[in-house]
């Protein structure tokens, strides 16, 4: 009898289809010995991506506020199956044109010429698939490769799926036949049993590290080729790698200055008053006095549109944006009634909040807050996300938004840390700025007549408080790929299961989504139309370019982007949205598919305009005697195990940083 492996290739085929012939005298094929030996195991590669078809949109049921619970999930009585549980349903789609793909669908490795590892966009449009999709996170890729193995177990045993779970097998008085009949079904249910444990496995912590590793293996090598390009390029790979991955480099830190000034009290609340004037009956329109109230009226009408121009309303609401926008937004959402707050203590609250941010900082200022706000606003109503989150969670993401940033400096994380900052210190280095923008927040509220939360139960407000840390320490841009591999691991395991639905009755889950929503509105900034975008690119510029000032005035070394002599401003655009905007915006148009499209459609459009106002010429390589300059990449013994697995030099893989406890070494590669 002959064997023969057949390769599924898109739809399953009938067991019909496969004609064998058993008779008693048949018996099964020869056990496969598991054993291999080194040289064969170091032959084998996984690929770097999967197809799968039947790519997925996702919609919405609506969430009971009575049966969820931050903490816990759902409520006793209530089922997480139930008609009103909040969920994502995934549907076929199909492509949206021929949308240019981020990095994380190349191939992980130079020399793996699978062609499972071609992008979507090649397939598709080459192609002409129109159903096809691929998954690139190691989870949901051993998922579908189980999936895929059962099917063609199926095949191959001319069985079918046993409807009823059998008892200890007894092999003793049948058939060889029978005997081979009984293992493949016994077999088929291990499968199952592996399959239900994986599907229901929390993807929130080790399970989407295996895809955080992968995407920062993988950044590193994109960023290694550019910075061998040119000098320009180095310094968007070094800017790139030092702001958006978790990554503990070595720093010189000056002598500090001897300081009297007490840790025991949060730093930057200053005592103000704005409740005296405030009273119900006299509130303005809009919660802020302002000269051009029809002109803020007019702006006001697109508060739910991507588009909104928040410049403008900063213009007409007397530089108050923030405070304009959060009364705007609770009163559009009845928040002030729901929770009970009263409107004199919210303005004031509010008011209290715009006013700590630094007016004279560029970029981290109350207009950025007030665009983040609105934006996160828009995200929480988009029709897939529409009504699936309750009241305290929404309270709880606008609040997050509104204070991310307070308080904010006008310099980096490490800047504080190389300079060894009283916020540095107190915070031990971990997420500064972010851990002092709660406490100022959090903070704020203890001020005269600005508890806004005064009227929640005391279970509400420890909610609401952890779901507002959770949120606002997401916008650490270090974590940035964590997050990222978070919700792309939870959208791809969803593509290959059975069930094909994303039950958000859990806290980790909820709140996963509610953080790279967040993440998602603080750097929206290259979705939105190009004449907003290009007067952000213009503030944050200005920014580093002042703590570049301030590096070079200390003696310090410059950080990448950040001396005004040698940046590439269209170049570190392009870098950007190529490599950490382009990524986390198609993994949320996955997850919201088809509400995202138009953004994507325009953080194309953006790039191609930076790209093509970039100079024309470039910057000549560096010299030898500048090697020095170059970027460091590190390379961990677990990337340097993986690189030799798969016949990949350093140089060419670039590296990330291992999520493993007790692999400490570090190796610098030059590039």
């Amino acid at each position: 009898m002959t064997w023969v492996c057949y390769r599924q290739e898109g739809n399953t085929m009938n067991s019909d289809e496969i004609n064998n012939d058993y008779d008693d005298g048949v018996s099964p094929p020869p056990p496969y010995d598991r054993t291999r030996s080194p040289e064969v195991l170091s032959n084998v590669s996984r690929p770097t991506t999967l197809p799968l078809r039947i790519p997925p949109r996702i919609s919405i049921t609506q969430a009971d506020s009575d049966s969820y619970e931050a903490e816990n999930g759902v409520s006793p009585g209530h089922t997480p199956l139930g008609s009103q549980s909040p969920s994502l349903t995934l549907h076929t789609s199909f492509p949206q044109g021929q949308r240019r793909e981020s990095f994380l669908y190349r191939s992980d490795s130079d020399y793996d010429m699978s062609p499972k590892t071609v992008s979507r966009n090649s397939s598709l449009a080459s192609e002409g698939h129109t159903a096809e999709d691929f998954i690139v996170t190691p989870f949901a890729q051993v998922l579908a490769s189980l999936r895929s193995v059962r099917s063609n177990f199926t095949i191959l045993a001319n069985v079918s799926t046993p409807t009823v779970k059998s008892v200890a097998p007894d092999y003793s008085e049948i058939s060889h036949y029978q005997q081979y009949q009984q293992l493949a079904l016994d077999t088929l249910e291990e499968l199952d049993w592996c399959l239900d444990q994986l599907e229901t496995i929390q993807t929130h912590r080790s399970v989407s590290e295996m895809a955080s590793n992968k995407f920062k293996r993988m950044l590193n090598r994109e960023l290694s080729h550019l910075s061998e390009m040119s000098r320009s390029g180095n310094q968007v790979s070094e800017y790139i790698s030092s702001t958006f991955l978790d990554k503990q480099n070595e720093v010189e830190i000056p002598s500090p200055t001897l300081k009297d000034k007490p840790m025991s009290h949060i730093s930057g609340v200053r005592k103000l008053s704005h409740s005296s004037s405030l009273s119900s009956a006299s509130m303005p329109r809009f919660g802020v006095n302002t000269d051009h109230e029809d002109e803020l009226a007019k702006e006001l009408e697109d508060l739910d549109k991507w588009s909104f121009n928040i410049f403008r309303v900063a213009e007409f609401s007397n530089n108050r944006p923030l405070s304009c926008i959060m009364y705007a937004i609770f009163q559009e959402r009845e928040l002030l009634k729901t929770f009970r707050i009263p409107v004199d203590t919210f303005v004031t609250y509010v008011m209290t909040l715009e006013d700590h941010y630094h007016g004279n900082v560029a970029y981290h200022n109350s207009l950025h807050a007030a665009d983040v706000t609105q934006s996160t606003h828009v995200l929480l109503s988009t029709p897939a996300l529409d009504a699936v989150f309750t009241d305290l969670e929404i309270l709880a993401a606008l609040f997050a938004a509104a204070i991310h940033d307070v308080d904010h400096p006008g310099v980096s994380n490490q800047f504080l840390i190389n300079t060894n900052s009283e916020l540095a210190l107190m915070y031990n280095d971990e997420s500064v700025l972010e851990n002092h923008h709660l406490a100022v927040g959090f903070k704020l509220l203890h001020q005269e007549n600005c508890d806004i939360f005064q009227n929640l139960t005391k279970r509400q407000r420890q909610s609401l408080r952890k779901l507002v840390i959770d949120m606002v320490l997401a916008t650490d841009m270090s974590k940035h790929m964590t997050l990222l591999a978070d919700l792309k691991t939870m959208v791809e395991t969803k593509k290959v299961t059975s069930s094909g639905v994303l039950l958000l009755d859990h806290y980790t889950e909820r709140i996963q989504v509610l953080k790279n929503m967040v993440h998602c509105a603080d750097l929206s900034n290259p979705t939105k139309p190009l004449p907003l975008y290009r007067q952000w690119t213009e503030r944050i510029m200005e920014e580093f370019f002042r703590q570049g000032d301030k590096e070079r005035e200390r003696g310090m070394e410059i950080s990448a982007m950040c001396d005004k002599h040698t940046a590439s401003v269209e170049k570190s655009q392009v870098g950007f949205i190529d490599y950490i905007v382009h990524p986390l915006w198609e993994t949320w148009a996955d997850l919201v598919h088809p509400d995202a499209q138009e953004l994507l459609d325009t953080l194309e459009e953006n790039r191609e305009w930076y790209l093509n106002t970039m100079p024309q010429s470039p910057s000549p390589p560096p010299d030898r005697h500048m090697q020095h300059d170059r970027f460091q990449f590190e390379l961990t013994l677990e990337d340097l195990e993986h690189n030799n697995h798969n016949h990949i030099h350093p140089r060419n893989s670039g590296g990330g940083r291992s999520g493993r406890s007790g692999r400490k070494a570090i190796f610098h590669v030059i590039m």
